[in-house]
Formats: C-alpha cells, structure tokens, sequence
C-alpha cells in the first residue's frame, strides 16, 4: 500500500493509520485524493491482520480542510453528481467497514474533512480542531455525506445551525454537542488515539464487527428489525471459538486471546 501519492498508509500492532498527505492544501480532498482513500479503505478492510483504523491528516494545521475549490468550481451538473457519489460511496464503504474506525483530527475539519471524519466511527480532537460545513458559503451544500450524517450524531437543530450558517466551532463545542468524543493537548492526539484503539482492539473482532453492523443496521430501520437482527447476531456469536474464549478468559480471570473466529 505504498504507491500513493495524496496519502500514507502505515500498520503496526493491528491497527493501520491513513494520513491525508497534501500539507500544502492544507490536505483538502481532490478527486484522486478521495480515489486513494477508497482503495485504502478496502485494503484495510480485507487485511486479516488489520483490526482497527485510525485516520488523520498531516501537520498539526488541518485533519482534511475541505475539497479542492479550484476543482470544483469547474463542475457542471453532471460532473457534480459524479463528484458527490464518489465521496459518498468511499466514505460508506468506511462507514460500513467491520472494523472500528477512529478519526484523530489535528485543526481544520471543514466540508469534506468533517464529512470523513463523520463517517469514522469515533472521533479524537485535538483542542486547536476547527470544525464546519461552509458549503452554503460557496453556493453549494454538502455533498459527502454531511446533511445526513451530522444530524444523526449531534441532532437537527445543531446540525442544521452549522450548514445553514456554515460557521465554524471550536473543539470544546464540538465536545459539548457529541460531535467529537474527547479532546485532548495536541501533542497528545495520536497517543490517545492509539491508546483508546488499543482498548477497542484488545476485544473479539468479531463482536466488534457485529456490534458495528447492528448499530449502522439500526439507524435506518425500524426498532423491531433492529432488534430482531441483534438477538440474531448475538445468537450467531454464542457459536465463535472468541465467545468461548472470552468466557473463559473470564471464569480464569485472565487476559482473553481473541483470534477472531
């Protein structure tokens, strides 16, 4: 997974962190750059020996600024639906994925940075992050993902405040409505990321894949079909050699080793 040229993907001890790469756009997402990031995501999500994701961007200036402007002002009407599906269907895939996914966000989430770091499964700021969805400011909504994604985690009215308005908050607002889950000292951000994937990593991949396909399952379907798919999973779990193991680790009282399966 070396031959990018927008971003950098490393693994160590399980856990694979991609890195938008364009410090000199403040890592704004163009075509070929959201292109990389797709493929990363399959790359990751069919690596047996990757159980987590972590994602941030390079520098302490900017997680993902937004899109390429110069970019999009070219669009035309097609090229612009062609433009938002291709964001939407990389960053679903992301959502999707059956390992946990972590963003760490180092300054500007804006746009289309916010609306990857929405579609990770849990979010690590930094107290310099910046977060928006200036859009509207360009003529333009957001076309990632963000219009659906952001009311279902911080609700309507907030959401609808940030694209309506398309100002910016700081991080201890965004921890205040539930858009990041902490924040910490930005000399601190990647080890608390790191840390708190450890503490996620160190469980049964399988339960987390299954606990991640019932939450995602449940938001867009009705309270009996969720539950019914839950007890389902969890049934299914009850047969892994990890539940067996788990239990066991548990009676013994001592550390559990998952093998995911």
């Amino acid at each position: 997974m070396s031959d990018f040229a927008f971003i950098r993907v490393e693994a160590e001890a399980g856990v694979a962190r991609i890195t938008v790469h364009r410090p000199d756009k403040l890592n704004a997402l163009n075509a070929a750059t959201v292109s990389e990031l797709e493929r990363a995501f399959h790359a990751v999500a069919s690596d047996s020996s990757v159980r987590g994701v972590i994602i941030t961007g390079s520098g302490e200036k900017a997680f993902v600024a937004g899109a390429d402007i110069a970019e999009l002002a070219t669009m035309d009407p097609l090229t612009g639906i062609a433009t938002s599906r291709q964001g939407q269907d990389a960053f679903r895939f992301l959502e999707t994925m059956r390992k946990p996914v972590l963003a760490a966000i180092n300054g500007f989430a804006l746009g289309g940075g916010l609306e990857l770091a929405l579609a990770c499964h849990l979010r690590v700021a930094s107290s310099n992050a910046r977060f928006g969805l200036p859009e509207v400011k360009l003529g333009i909504i957001p076309g990632y993902g963000g219009t659906v994604r952001l009311p279902r985690v911080v609700g309507r009215g907030r959401a609808l405040e940030l694209i309506l308005t398309g100002e910016m908050i700081d991080a201890q607002e965004a921890l205040r409505i539930g858009l990041v889950n902490r924040v910490v000292e930005p000399v601190a951000l990647q080890q608390e990321a790191t840390q708190l994937m450890g503490r996620i990593t160190a469980n049964g991949p399988v339960a987390l894949a299954m606990a991640l396909e019932s939450v995602d399952h449940a938001a867009a379907t009705s309270t009996h079909d969720a539950l019914t798919l839950e007890s389902d999973l969890f049934g299914l779990l009850a047969g892994t050699a990890d539940m067996r193991e788990g239990m066991k680790a548990f009676l013994e009282k001592r550390p559990a080793r998952f093998e995911g399966r």
